[in-house]
């Protein structure tokens, strides 16, 4: 189940605190976050390393906000609004910490594949090429070792939400950790060896929270390679799993007329996003036509 941020008992409405955002009066309940403010006002910060099933990371420092009487920036996605504190988004400091921080990890990570990091490059006028072709990078093929999911470390931010997923916040397979430090430090399973000899169970929980395409459904990415990856034309529908009697929700995406890939929807209150390796990657007889 999903950790509970308040000391309120489950069932119980939360007291609402109030707090100031970029000038207005604004009411959230108590244990939010400055993030969850926000979005709640319709304020868009950027954020890559935040997730909505699992606990914030403070990883990648682009949702970092301005709190008055504070020293340094906050992350926004784990902050937590207090009553009476003054928070500002949109200031000259902010703007400036995000725009570096995009720069830095574009110049040195392939972001093709992340969403939304194109519109932020824009708003922020990063210049992620002023770091030169020398920006560090690992320059690794993709590793294709199994035929369900595929591993390509170059777009790897190194934001652990995978490490998360599949250890003690959803999956407790602890088959994923960070080997390495400093350049160095680059997310692997145990003795960086192949997939297929490491202790995962498949579930694909990691590919569902992974922010960059840096893990993605090995259909996905045979697809994108072909040039026939195409999101515009694709349905989403929602059903239920039929291997067992849990009741996990599957979201069938379709292109086609073909299943390319399955996700589960994160505010489902049986899987909170997560899924098994059946549900995940076991739709191959809907489409047999043998």
């Amino acid at each position: 189940m999903p950790r509970n941020t308040s000391a309120v008992p489950l069932g119980l409405p939360r007291r609402l605190i109030e707090f100031t955002l970029d000038g207005q009066e604004v009411r959230v309940p108590e244990g939010s976050t400055i993030l969850e403010a926000c979005r709640a006002e319709g304020k868009d910060i950027p954020t890559l390393c935040e997730g909505d099933t699992l606990r914030p990371k403070n990883a990648c420092r682009v949702c970092v906000v301005e709190v008055e009487g504070a020293r340094t920036l906050a992350p926004a996605c784990s902050r937590k609004a207090e009553a009476g504190m003054t928070v500002r988004t949109d200031t000259e400091r902010a703007r400036h910490s995000r725009k570096i921080v995009i720069e830095l990890l574009a110049s040195s990570v392939d972001l093709s594949t992340t969403p939304r990091v194109e519109e932020w490059i824009k708003e922020y006028d990063a210049k992620p090429d002023r770091f030169g072709p020398d920006a560090a990078r690992l320059n690794e093929d993709p590793k294709i070792d199994n035929d369900l999911y595929v591993r390509d470390l170059d777009k790897c931010i190194l934001c652990y939400k995978c490490v998360d997923a599949c250890g003690d916040q959803w999956q407790n397979t602890f088959a994923i950790s960070v080997v390495g430090r400093g350049f160095d430090a680059r997310i692997a399973v145990e003795h960086d060896g192949p997939l297929t000899e490491s202790a995962c169970v498949y579930c694909g929980n990691c590919i569902e929270v992974c922010p960059t395409g840096a893990l993605s459904f090995k259909s996905e990415y045979d697809m994108r390679e072909a040039g026939t990856w195409d999101e515009s034309q694709q349905t989403e529908t929602t059903t239920v799993c039929a291997y067992c009697g849990v009741g996990c929700n599957l979201t069938l995406h379709v292109q086609d007329n073909e299943i390319v890939k399955v996700t589960s929807p994160h505010d489902n209150p049986v899987t909170h996003g997560n899924l098994c390796i059946k549900g995940r990657f076991g739709y191959q007889h809907v489409q047999n036509r043998d």
